[in-house]
């Protein structure tokens, strides 16, 4: 079921489900779902029962002929994150990516690693994940507040000139874990999204070599799709989804959800070892292999409006800002 949050003539919000070719606002059915109705987070852990009871809901005002709901034309933010999680679940990104640092930043760097592996075959040592990186999902913790929907315009800051954009599949729990094991995190993933894991790069490689995680480099803004699809319509075949990035209109990179290192379950499981998840947490897989500027050599400039993209999933389109002054 494709969901979203919106706001009805009278100002009070609402949770709509897209049914019949029509996004139907749920607050008409409140007595029938209870907070579910006006609450996506709600809805999301009530699971198959609530999706079941919209859809009979749904079914019989499409039956009877009656309209949706008026309702405001403006794009928010599905739910109120409460933390960020961003895994990199794909080798090939973390070559690709670091291979197109180079080329930009250290151009001599690049064409000594391109001679190695034209000679070798293989990746140089240098541009491969480390080592702990095979053995844990890791991820960086991202600022919750700087969530920007549809639409939005996303802020340039002025200690950036490289701003690059990431394709990824972004989820939420729906119920809180701590200490699960890959199963019970599975379970808890409430629903999928399109994200923009917008990325500053010519700080971000300073950032990683300090031995904390990207600060500046991510934490100003990150996009997320005003859609959300419930699980039963992706985690079957997820990792066959195909996914692009869009420069004003134009198709610049494709790839797609293939290979990842850890599945879902295993990348959520360490997530939550030894600390508290919360419903509502978002996390993302990581940038899908060849979705990024550093990889796709396309780099976006200020005022370009960017969209990404995921087959089955949805899109996000947002503008980018200029840098101040």
């Amino acid at each position: 079921m494709r969901l979203k949050r919106l706001r009805l003539e009278d100002g009070e919000a609402s949770v709509a489900a897209w049914h019949g070719g029509q996004w139907y606002p749920l607050a008409p059915f409140e007595a029938e779902l209870g907070a579910a109705a006006r609450d996506l987070l709600a809805f999301l852990a009530g699971g198959e029962a609530v999706r079941a009871r919209a859809l009979e809901r749904l079914e019989r005002a499409h039956a009877e002929g009656r309209p949706p709901e008026p309702a405001r034309d403006e794009a928010l933010l599905p739910f109120e994150p409460t933390s960020f999680r961003d895994f990199m679940l794909y080798e090939a990104h973390a070559i690709g990516a670091t291979k197109g640092w180079l080329k930009r930043f250290l151009p001599r760097a690049y064409r000594f690693v391109e001679i190695f592996e034209r000679i070798s075959g293989r990746p140089h040592a240098k541009v491969r994940p480390s080592a702990l990186w095979y053995e844990r999902p890791i991820h960086y913790l991202g600022n919750p507040r700087a969530f920007l929907t549809e639409g939005a315009e996303v802020p340039w800051p002025g200690y950036t000139r490289a701003l690059d954009y990431e394709l990824e599949l972004g989820f939420v729990l729906a119920r809180p874990l701590r200490d699960a094991d890959p199963d019970e995190a599975l379970a808890a993933i409430g629903g999928f999204f399109v994200l923009n894991d917008h990325s500053a790069r010519d700080v971000q490689a300073a950032e990683m070599r300090s031995g904390f995680g990207p600060v500046k480099a991510k934490n100003f803004a990150t996009g997320i799709a005003a859609e959300v699809v419930t699980p039963d319509e992706v985690l079957p075949d997820w990792q066959r989804l195909l996914g692009r990035v869009r420069l004003d209109g134009e198709v610049v990179c494709e790839g797609s959800a293939a290979g990842p290192r850890f599945d879902l379950g295993e990348a959520v499981a360490y997530a939550s070892m030894g600390e508290p998840l919360e419903a509502g947490a978002v996390l993302a897989t990581g940038t899908f292999p060849g979705c990024s500027a550093l990889e796709s050599g396309r780099w976006p400039e200020p005022g370009q409006e960017v969209t990404v993209e995921i087959d089955g999933v949805g899109r996000l389109t947002q503008r980018l800002g200029r840098p101040p002054g």
